[in-house]
């Protein structure tokens, strides 16, 4: 089942970012901001998250507040992992602290993050 898990950010330095810490291959999708009707079906449909394990992975400020709510209704089985709000951002977000986050939810990070 951890094969088909899914993980949403806000942003492509989001993504980079998650990559660069994650272990293992994780699909990872930009919502390159809050989503219009059309546009979260097409995300949904599109990734099939109505039947995966879902992950939201959003900045700790009032635009990822937002997309945060967005996703919670349209997907009410998705799992949260937070962002100290201390950096605000997953991109500003340092890699040991981004590490122990994903690992909090069982995701495989690389070691040299876990200081």
């Amino acid at each position: 089942m951890n094969e088909d898990r899914i993980v949403i950010v806000e942003g492509i330095t989001d993504k980079k970012k998650l990559n660069k810490v994650l272990k293992e291959s994780v699909d990872i999708v930009c919502t390159h901001g809050t989503l219009g009707v059309e546009r979260m079906e097409e995300l949904i449909l599109d990734n099939n998250l109505d039947h995966r394990p879902v992950f939201i992975l959003v900045d700790e400020d009032d635009s990822g507040y937002k997309l945060r709510k967005q996703l919670t209704e349209e997907l009410p089985h998705a799992v949260h992992i937070y962002i100290d709000k201390a950096f605000r951002e997953v991109a500003a977000t340092p890699e040991p602290e981004l590490a122990r986050a994903l690992l909090s939810k069982h995701f495989q990070v690389k070691p040299m993050y876990l200081i």
